[in-house]
């Protein structure tokens, strides 16, 4: 038997040196607003907001982020076009590291965040 759920991916944690700072960085690139979470364990936690109570989404968290770049890369949906995305990214402070890749569903282009996270901005 095959198992194939709904989503494969469930749930994904950036690890943060600054949450405060982060939280800025990922509010004015994905023009979104994260939820502070005080009570979901040893550490606040912000969480990227989806639009039904069961959407895949995921958090930000106090941790040691991956030497620049190493880690597992994250691909979050642009809120525009990916051009206006990349240029907040890098106004913000990350580094665009990838000219934009079309594939069938999309276009995506990879960036490194203020502390070193891999992710991936994924265009409609």
């Amino acid at each position: 038997m095959t198992f194939m759920p709904a989503n494969f991916n469930v749930w994904m944690e950036i690890p943060v040196s600054d949450l405060d700072k982060a939280i800025g960085f990922y509010n004015g690139v994905f023009k979104t607003e994260l939820k502070r979470i005080t009570d979901m364990g040893p550490n606040h936690i912000a969480i990227f907001p989806t639009k039904e109570q069961d959407g895949v989404a995921g958090h930000l968290y106090p941790g040691k982020p991956s030497a620049k770049g190493t880690g597992a890369t994250i691909h979050i949906a642009c809120p525009d076009s990916l051009e206006a995305t990349m240029e907040r990214f890098t106004k913000a402070g990350g580094e665009i590291v990838s000219d934009p890749v079309a594939i069938p569903a999309g276009r995506f282009a990879y960036g490194v965040d203020p502390d070193g996270n891999s992710i991936g901005m994924f265009a409609q």
